[in-house]
């Protein structure tokens, strides 16, 4: 008997029975996942209902499946709201909890390192254009339901949400794992997705993968030292997509794992659990 799957089998379902609320006169509402940002939630409904959050109308999959996302900075409750196939409705308060991350305060920086110089700033925007442009796709196929699994092995020398002040000034938080590996380590799909993005040369991430999982949820491979797959190429949990390394602005070989609900970042330890150990 496979332990560990019948371990995550209760385990998904006690978190379903904490999450669902009442019946409604179709069916109930179901929630699995983690209610704090950063945090990744599957819900299930009566094929039919249509579910919304805010002024967003989310996509159901046939057998009722939905996903919810919340970013680094959520807000402490946000409102779900469902209509049944019957026309009845049942709005949910979500708790989302709150997260202290990691902030580092750094003076004496010399300018150069802190902002990118003139000459590039064209190439950066039309960049982030393209990569804003696939992460606002919303594939039909449910392609994250087999599960996510760890992309590489290493060490975890970069934790999602922390940020740096240099003089004075706060960057850009950071929203992704760093996995420290050495170079040319396989970098495999974490789960099923189809590759919407295969760059060998962006300015800050170097090689870069973007696999879209379905729903609005995609995961990003950055400072790849080769990329092997394509664009439109259907990929399956396990399959390599590249090696790790060091390209675009990075200070040593590791990969940098992101994970989006369309514009939402989600952290992506909170989907894998802890990291295996190395031999």
């Amino acid at each position: 008997m496979n332990w560990t799957k019948l371990s995550n089998s209760i385990l998904a379902f006690v978190l379903m029975l904490a999450f669902s609320g009442p019946a409604s006169a179709a069916g109930d509402l179901v929630l699995d996942g983690d209610l704090v940002q950063g945090g990744l939630i599957i819900g299930s409904v009566p094929p039919g209902a249509e579910v919304r959050i805010g002024d967003r109308t989310l996509r159901v999959s046939d057998n009722g499946r939905f996903i919810v996302g919340f970013g680094r900075d959520a807000e402490a409750e946000i409102e779900l709201n469902v209509t049944y196939p019957d026309g009845s409705k049942e709005a949910r308060l979500l708790p989302v909890k709150a997260r202290t991350y990691d902030i580092q305060r750094i003076d004496g920086v010399a300018k150069k390192y802190v902002s990118p110089p003139q000459e590039v700033l064209e190439r950066i925007k039309k960049e982030n254009a393209e990569i804003a442009r696939v992460r606002a796709i919303d594939h039909p196929e449910p392609l994250f339901e087999t599960g996510f699994v760890w992309p590489a092995i290493g060490r975890i020398s970069g934790v999602y949400g922390s940020q740096r002040i240099f003089n004075g000034e706060p960057k850009r938080p950071h929203f992704g794992v760093d996995i420290a590996a050495p170079r040319g380590t396989p970098i495999a799909a974490p789960a099923d997705g189809v590759v919407t993005l295969a760059e060998k040369d962006l300015y800050y991430s170097g090689g870069t993968v973007i696999l879209d999982h379905g729903h609005g949820l995609t995961s990003a491979f950055l400072h790849m030292d080769a990329v092997s797959v394509e664009v439109g190429q259907e990929i399956k949990q396990g399959t390599e997509i590249g090696k790790l390394g060091s390209t675009g602005r990075s200070s040593g070989p590791h990969l940098d794992w992101r994970i989006n609900w369309f514009d939402e970042r989600i952290d992506p330890q909170l989907l894998v659990g802890p990291m295996p150990a190395t031999n």
